[in-house]
């Protein structure tokens, strides 16, 4: 490589590093004036809920809508006594799942996953207490909002709820809530019993609003980000609509029915399903700064509309609440196509980790209880599988190794830019002479594509892999860190993954290894640098605050690949039978292939071309 094209790279990388640094910055004074912004608003709005409460309390309202200074709020005389009732909490368990109760608004209050824990070993709260807000906004002689509204607890259970909120006329909005045996689903039936005089015939749909504030569940924020998001699904559909993927705050107004919503942190959903579909939907997602003091994630809103059918004394409108892990099979067993919201990527890359990566991987679950081991075993048979394909591409690669001075000799002999032609076509016959297939060792690799990117996608939504230890790695869905930096560096972060460095070495070590096989053509020079040097620094930036599984894979892979590389050109390769080919061949013709002709025809234009422009200076 000359001095022009290294100093033309150092320009280039100087320029990317400097304008992403400058990016990041820019981003983070951003985020910060953004969340000061969103804190003075959540005082603001703490203070009118606090000054409304005093209000209310001190004075209510009369019938007709006046101040009456008795504390009545409310034209029904019940409603008045539930909105300044004391809250309750009532409780329902399993083996899954630890779920908290407030009558204030019938609705939940904690969610404790009992399977679970928090990467500092503290029990997981997929909703901690006081951070989620549901209500349900409806008109029944007046306007209400359950929030405000202290229910009575009318029935408990082992494995169920019931709460009312009475009205004076007899009927009452009810909230039962059922939790099965060994389950991480909560069927919710809503019931108005007797509110057919309430409510007008007019009026027939209520609001829903449920807002969640999910915590930081994960050891890197930057990953548990960008796998967190919000989902909602139309029935009928393939897949679920995304708001908030990368990472990135957004919002949605859907005019047509939605099924469920899911609020998705990396490795546990909460899910809200309509029996009878929300006729409409509002969301939003908004991430929380990494540095936020209550470690929280992302804010996630949904107003909802459904339809309120008239008919009977009671009319039940059933809904359904998960809470638990996104686990492909446990999610697929609802029939809901839940399991969509994990990132198996689409079409082939999906149908490889859904069908062959996926069960194969819980099959070695079975039996080995190291997941760094069935790694290992699944790096192995993934190369087997595609052992027919990788051998027709290293033995090209080794052939290519033996015949390099011929090719050195004819980039020698055809040095100008206007000799391309006839160096392509030299090159071609070499190939032919020795039995090399041009595309033999492009077109295998390119097959095995698919393969390592539905790996990609695998390892970081894998929660089989969330805090396994293995070796020097404490969480294999998260980056493992031997030594923690003082300060943050761009792009790379603020930790050094040795998984990922001894990946970008086996990276560099292997691309030196079949380096040798390249030309000395000038042209190739650039090529040479991008794969030994560019490549390996890249993926180590890349991969140093990815999973540590991934990375993992990635040095296998690229360990594997050496050893098969070696073990072709040493015991495959017949370096003097191509030699001795290539003599047999000399000064003979050879049958011109269809790739020849054409090149011969686009030399010939060329050439053509060529004399044409001469003959205009003249």
């Amino acid at each position: 490589m000359d001095k022009n094209s290294i100093v033309g790279f150092v320009l280039i990388g100087v320029i990317f590093f400097g304008f992403t640094w400058y990016q990041s910055n820019q981003y983070k004074k951003q985020r910060e004036y953004q969340a000061q912004i969103d804190s003075a608003a959540r005082v603001e709005r703490m203070i009118e809920i606090a000054r409304d409460s005093v209000v209310s309390a001190d004075t209510g309202m009369d019938a007709a809508g006046n101040v009456s200074g008795h504390g009545r709020k409310y034209i029904d005389s019940l409603l008045n006594s539930r909105y300044t009732a004391e809250q309750e909490f009532v409780s329902l368990s399993n083996e899954k799942l630890d779920l908290v109760f407030t009558t204030k608004g019938a609705q939940p209050y904690t969610a404790k996953l009992n399977d679970y824990r928090m990467y500092d070993s503290t029990d997981l709260y997929l909703i901690k207490p006081g951070y989620s807000d549901y209500n349900l906004a409806l008109f029944a002689g007046e306007n209400i909002n359950t929030r405000d509204m202290v229910f009575e607890v009318a029935e408990t259970t082992d494995t169920s709820i019931v709460m009312r909120l009475p009205f004076k006329n007899g009927g009452y909005l009810e909230q039962k809530y059922i939790l099965p045996a060994d389950s991480y689903m909560v069927r919710n039936e809503l019931s108005f019993v007797g509110m057919e005089e309430l409510i007008p015939r007019k009026i027939n749909s209520f609001d829903i609003d449920w807002n969640v504030i999910i915590p930081r569940l994960e050891k890197g924020y930057s990953n548990e980000k960008q796998y967190s998001k919000l989902n909602y699904y139309f029935s009928g559909e393939k897949k679920p609509e995304q708001i908030g993927r990368g990472g990135r705050n957004g919002s949605e107004s859907i005019v047509s029915r939605v099924k469920w919503f899911a609020y998705q942190q990396q490795f546990f959903s909460a899910i809200m399903t309509a029996g009878d579909e929300f006729s409409s939907a509002d969301f939003s997602i908004r991430f929380y700064d990494e540095n936020d003091p209550d470690r929280n994630l992302m804010m996630c809103t949904a107003r909802l509309q459904s339809e309120l059918k008239h008919g009977p004394e009671t009319v039940t409108v059933p809904y359904e609440f998960y809470f638990g892990p996104n686990h492909y099979r446990t999610l697929r067993d609802y029939d809901q196509h839940y399991e969509k919201i994990i990132p198996l990527g689409g079409n082939v890359i999906g149908l490889i980790s859904r069908y062959v990566i996926i069960p194969t991987f819980n099959f070695l679950g079975r039996f080995i209880d190291s997941y760094g081991l069935i790694i290992l075993i699944m790096t192995i048979l993934i190369k087997l599988v595609i052992s027919p394909l990788t051998l027709k591409s290293y033995k090209s690669s080794a052939k290519m190794n033996v015949i390099k001075p011929e090719i050195d000799k004819l980039n020698e002999k055809y040095p100008k830019p206007e000799d391309a032609m006839k160096k392509q076509q030299a090159m071609m016959a070499l190939y032919q002479r020795a039995g090399i297939s041009p595309m033999g060792g492009c077109l295998p690799m390119l097959l095995q594509l698919p393969i390592l990117y539905a790996m990609f996608r695998f390892f970081p939504a894998s929660i089989e892999l969330r805090q396994q230890h293995f070796l020097w790695a404490d969480d294999l869905s998260a980056y493992d860190s031997i030594l923690d930096l003082p300060f943050r560096i761009p792009l790379y972060g603020d930790h050094v993954s040795l998984f990922a460095l001894l990946m970008a070495i086996s990276m560099f070590l292997y691309s030196k290894m079949t380096s040798s096989q390249m030309s000395n053509d000038p042209n190739m020079a650039g090529m040479k640098f991008m794969s030994v040097w560019l490549m390996p620094v890249m993926m180590l930036f890349i991969c140093n605050n990815l999973s540590s599984g991934l990375s993992y894979y990635y040095l296998l892979s690229n360990l594997i690949t050496m050893f098969q590389t070696w073990f072709v050109r040493r015991f495959l390769i017949d370096e003097k039978k191509i030699h001795a080919q290539l003599a047999a061949s000399a000064g003979k013709p050879l049958p011109k292939s269809k790739w020849q002709q054409r090149l011969e025809e686009a030399q010939k234009m060329q050439q053509q071309a060529l004399k044409e422009q001469q003959k205009r200076r003249r």
